[in-house]
Protein backbone atom coordinates (compact mmCIF):
# COMPACT_ATOMS: atom_id res chain seq x y z
CA UNK A 1 0.00 0.00 0.00
CA UNK A 2 1.32 3.43 -0.85
CA UNK A 3 0.77 6.00 1.78
CA UNK A 4 1.30 9.89 1.10
CA UNK A 5 3.23 11.54 3.64
CA UNK A 6 2.71 15.08 5.41
CA UNK A 7 5.34 16.78 7.18
CA UNK A 8 4.30 18.79 10.55
CA UNK A 9 5.86 21.60 12.01
CA UNK A 10 5.54 22.65 15.60
CA UNK A 11 2.07 23.71 16.05
CA UNK A 12 -0.41 24.60 18.71
CA UNK A 13 -4.22 23.29 19.38
CA UNK A 14 -6.08 25.47 21.40
CA UNK A 15 -8.96 25.16 24.06
CA UNK A 16 -11.58 27.82 23.56
CA UNK A 17 -10.91 28.86 27.36
CA UNK A 18 -7.36 29.22 26.21
CA UNK A 19 -7.80 31.08 23.20
CA UNK A 20 -10.04 33.46 25.23
CA UNK A 21 -6.77 34.73 27.58
CA UNK A 22 -3.84 34.47 24.88
CA UNK A 23 -6.60 36.34 21.89
CA UNK A 24 -9.19 37.95 24.01
CA UNK A 25 -12.92 36.91 24.33
CA UNK A 26 -14.90 36.90 20.90
CA UNK A 27 -11.65 37.03 18.77
CA UNK A 28 -12.01 34.97 15.56
CA UNK A 29 -9.06 32.98 14.39
CA UNK A 30 -8.50 33.71 10.15
CA UNK A 31 -8.18 30.46 8.53
CA UNK A 32 -5.31 30.51 6.47
CA UNK A 33 -5.85 27.32 4.61
CA UNK A 34 -7.57 23.96 5.22
CA UNK A 35 -5.27 20.81 6.10
CA UNK A 36 -5.72 16.98 4.48
CA UNK A 37 -8.12 16.08 7.43
CA UNK A 38 -11.62 16.62 6.85
CA UNK A 39 -11.87 20.14 8.73
CA UNK A 40 -9.01 20.28 10.22
CA UNK A 41 -7.18 24.00 9.10
CA UNK A 42 -4.25 26.33 9.90
CA UNK A 43 -4.99 29.88 10.94
CA UNK A 44 -3.14 32.92 10.23
CA UNK A 45 -2.54 33.35 14.04
CA UNK A 46 0.87 32.42 16.17
CA UNK A 47 1.84 32.44 19.63
CA UNK A 48 4.93 32.47 20.92
CA UNK A 49 5.87 28.96 22.70
CA UNK A 50 8.68 29.44 25.30
CA UNK A 51 10.68 28.36 28.24
CA UNK A 52 13.37 29.91 30.67
CA UNK A 53 15.85 28.23 27.94
CA UNK A 54 14.53 29.29 24.72
CA UNK A 55 11.46 30.44 22.67
CA UNK A 56 9.66 29.96 19.46
CA UNK A 57 7.54 32.68 18.17
CA UNK A 58 5.04 32.39 15.13
CA UNK A 59 4.03 28.88 16.39
CA UNK A 60 1.13 28.48 14.15
CA UNK A 61 -2.53 28.05 15.92
CA UNK A 62 -4.38 25.04 14.04
CA UNK A 63 -8.32 24.95 14.12
CA UNK A 64 -11.06 23.46 15.02
CA UNK A 65 -10.79 24.36 18.91
CA UNK A 66 -10.38 21.18 20.98
CA UNK A 67 -10.91 20.08 24.50
CA UNK A 68 -7.34 20.87 25.96
CA UNK A 69 -4.56 22.80 24.76
CA UNK A 70 -2.07 20.95 23.05
CA UNK A 71 1.71 22.28 21.87
CA UNK A 72 3.13 19.71 19.72
CA UNK A 73 7.26 20.28 18.85
CA UNK A 74 9.88 17.85 17.42
CA UNK A 75 12.77 16.26 19.07
CA UNK A 76 15.38 19.24 17.88
CA UNK A 77 12.80 22.08 19.21
CA UNK A 78 12.40 20.33 22.50
CA UNK A 79 16.21 20.21 22.98
CA UNK A 80 16.48 24.27 22.43
CA UNK A 81 13.81 24.46 24.81
CA UNK A 82 15.57 21.94 26.87
CA UNK A 83 12.36 20.01 27.72
CA UNK A 84 11.78 16.55 27.90
CA UNK A 85 8.33 16.34 25.79
CA UNK A 86 6.95 12.41 25.99
CA UNK A 87 6.13 10.59 22.70
CA UNK A 88 2.79 10.95 22.76
CA UNK A 89 -0.93 10.47 21.15
CA UNK A 90 -2.80 13.61 20.39
CA UNK A 91 -4.25 13.85 24.09
CA UNK A 92 -2.31 11.83 26.23
CA UNK A 93 -1.05 14.85 28.12
CA UNK A 94 -0.54 13.40 31.52
CA UNK A 95 2.84 14.20 32.77
CA UNK A 96 3.82 15.92 29.31
CA UNK A 97 6.43 19.05 29.73
CA UNK A 98 5.13 22.75 31.00
CA UNK A 99 5.51 25.47 28.94
CA UNK A 100 4.64 29.47 28.20
CA UNK A 101 2.25 30.15 25.64
CA UNK A 102 1.80 34.11 24.87
CA UNK A 103 -0.66 35.39 22.79
CA UNK A 104 -1.60 38.89 21.43
CA UNK A 105 -3.39 40.29 24.65
CA UNK A 106 -2.33 37.43 27.28
CA UNK A 107 -0.19 34.68 28.18
CA UNK A 108 -0.23 31.55 30.36
CA UNK A 109 2.01 28.92 32.01
CA UNK A 110 0.19 25.71 30.62
CA UNK A 111 0.80 22.76 32.61
CA UNK A 112 1.13 19.13 30.88
CA UNK A 113 0.40 20.62 27.62
CA UNK A 114 3.54 19.87 25.28
CA UNK A 115 4.55 16.49 23.73
CA UNK A 116 6.16 14.91 20.74
CA UNK A 117 3.42 13.46 18.81
CA UNK A 118 3.94 9.75 17.55
CA UNK A 119 4.73 8.98 14.24
CA UNK A 120 1.20 8.12 12.85
CA UNK A 121 -0.95 7.05 9.81
CA UNK A 122 -4.58 8.63 9.46
CA UNK A 123 -6.53 6.11 7.77
CA UNK A 124 -9.86 4.39 7.75
CA UNK A 125 -10.65 0.57 8.92
CA UNK A 126 -11.15 -0.01 5.02
CA UNK A 127 -7.34 1.12 4.28
CA UNK A 128 -6.16 -1.69 7.55
CA UNK A 129 -8.92 -4.22 7.80
CA UNK A 130 -7.11 -6.37 9.52
CA UNK A 131 -5.69 -3.84 11.60
CA UNK A 132 -7.41 -2.05 14.86
CA UNK A 133 -7.02 1.80 15.75
CA UNK A 134 -4.03 2.61 17.90
CA UNK A 135 -1.67 -0.56 16.10
CA UNK A 136 1.98 0.10 15.54
CA UNK A 137 2.98 -0.62 11.93
CA UNK A 138 6.35 -0.19 9.86
CA UNK A 139 6.56 1.27 7.17
CA UNK A 140 9.80 1.62 4.49
CA UNK A 141 10.93 4.75 2.41
CA UNK A 142 14.42 4.38 -0.25
CA UNK A 143 15.16 1.25 1.97
CA UNK A 144 15.00 2.40 5.20
CA UNK A 145 12.76 1.42 7.89
CA UNK A 146 10.48 3.74 10.24
CA UNK A 147 8.65 1.92 12.79
CA UNK A 148 6.61 2.38 15.74
CA UNK A 149 3.87 4.23 13.41
CA UNK A 150 0.38 4.47 14.88
CA UNK A 151 -2.88 4.09 13.60
CA UNK A 152 -4.90 6.53 13.60
CA UNK A 153 -8.46 4.94 12.35
CA UNK A 154 -11.42 7.47 11.72
CA UNK A 155 -13.98 6.82 8.99
CA UNK A 156 -13.76 10.74 8.01
CA UNK A 157 -9.65 10.52 7.37
CA UNK A 158 -7.82 10.95 4.50
CA UNK A 159 -4.81 8.30 3.93
CA UNK A 160 -1.67 10.24 5.07
CA UNK A 161 1.65 9.23 7.14
CA UNK A 162 2.57 12.03 9.44
CA UNK A 163 6.04 12.68 10.58
CA UNK A 164 7.64 15.62 12.73
CA UNK A 165 10.31 17.45 10.75
CA UNK A 166 12.54 15.59 12.81
CA UNK A 167 11.83 12.43 11.58
CA UNK A 168 11.54 14.23 8.11
CA UNK A 169 15.02 15.35 8.28
CA UNK A 170 16.54 11.75 9.87
CA UNK A 171 14.32 9.82 7.34
CA UNK A 172 15.12 12.53 4.05
CA UNK A 173 11.38 12.50 3.38
CA UNK A 174 9.68 15.42 2.11
CA UNK A 175 6.22 16.15 2.16
CA UNK A 176 4.20 14.42 -0.66
CA UNK A 177 6.61 11.95 -0.43
CA UNK A 178 5.42 8.31 -1.02
CA UNK A 179 5.66 5.26 1.77
CA UNK A 180 4.89 2.25 2.17
CA UNK A 181 3.87 -0.68 4.28
CA UNK A 182 6.54 -2.77 5.35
Amino acid sequence: MKIPVGISNRHIHLSKSDKDILFGKGYQFKKRNDLTQPGEYATEDTVIIKTDKYEFPHVRVLGPYRDYTQVEVSRDDAKLLGINPPMRDSGDLAGSEDVWIVGPVGEIYKKECCIEATRHIHCTKSDFPNNNNGDIVKVKFNGKTIDNVHLKMKDSFILELHLDKSDAALYEINNGDIVEIE
